[in-house]
């Protein structure tokens, strides 16, 4: 949606012109009080340049709290606390706003993930910093398990999702690869996924030794 066009739930007016005035019969311009509400609505944008960034934050919350089945322009509208007519402005749709908001989360592990890995600077530092990573920095909380599998389910069945995980998995095996040989680092990030997902799903808390014990197995002779 354009400025000057009317937000949802809004009817433009029978007698407006094209140019969003309305005429008298005469044929002049008239100024009512739509005109003024437009004026304030555009100000309104000019004054709050973070809007757009919340919107896509307020997704990621509503998805984690409802799922992406539950997620609407009505809920992430509520949740970021702007008008319902300004998801329609700064998103085509709901499945623009679903893959930015995904991509905005992918990249944040991402980031956390290289940081990790970019702090070892020997082997036995790589291997800890693997541990860690299981251990610390990936599934961080509830929130973050349960967008990352709405994501996954999207991926398996969408490819624009998919670009999304391939990127996700490219940029960790390459943190990766700084430490260790391609074939390592490849089993290192599913090991890395696998026992992340599945010390967040058990009820019954593991040791951190058999993490270690596990990093340890998998990177012995590589």
């Amino acid at each position: 949606m354009h400025d000057g066009e009317p937000a949802l739930g809004e009817e433009r007016s029978p007698s407006a012109s094209r140019g969003g005035e309305e005429r008298s019969p005469s044929g002049s311009a008239s100024r009512g009080p739509g005109e003024t509400s437009r004026r304030g609505s555009r100000q309104g944008r000019r004054n709050d340049p973070g809007r757009r960034d919340r919107i896509v934050d307020a997704c990621l919350k509503v998805i984690a709290r409802d799922g992406v089945a539950g997620t609407s322009h009505r809920r992430v509208a509520a949740e970021a606390d702007v008008p319902l007519g300004a998801m329609t402005y700064y998103f085509d749709g709901m499945g623009e706003l679903l893959h930015e908001a995904f991509a905005r989360f992918a990249t944040t592990v991402s980031d956390r993930f290289e940081a990790r890995m970019a702090q070892a600077r020997s082997r036995e530092e790589a291997r800890d910093a693997v541990v860690a990573l299981i251990l610390e920095d990936v599934f961080t909380s509830q929130r973050e398990l349960v967008l990352s599998h709405e994501l996954y389910t999207l991926a398996a069945r969408d490819a624009a999702y998919r670009d999304l995980t391939t990127a996700w998995m490219a940029r960790s095996r390459a943190a990766l690869e700084r430490h260790f040989d391609p074939e390592t680092a490849r089993m290192l990030d599913a090991l890395i996924e696998g026992l992340t997902i599945h010390r967040a799903l058990d009820a019954q808390a593991r040791d951190a030794r058999e993490v270690e014990l596990a990093v340890g197995r998998l990177t012995a002779s590589k």
